[in-house]
């Protein structure tokens, strides 16, 4: 498989293209920190949604229980 799903139509060769501009950017001591910071931030989006997923089933749960 060429392409990556998520990317759309980039193949391998751009995606290593894009990294090595970024390690150019960044510096290899700021790319650490970098993705520690998107760690940080897809942990805290996926605990939101937990958290909101969990308040709608507990909406639900209370109107099934309410209407008994």
């Amino acid at each position: 498989m060429n392409n990556f799903l998520l990317f759309g139509s980039l193949g391998a060769t751009e995606i290593i293209i894009i990294a090595f501009i970024v390690l150019l950017l960044f510096g290899g001591k700021k790319i650490p920190e970098l993705m520690k910071g998107i760690g940080k931030g897809v942990r805290s989006f996926k605990d939101g949604v937990k958290g909101i997923e969990d308040e709608i089933k507990e909406t639900s749960d209370n109107e099934v229980n309410k209407d008994k």
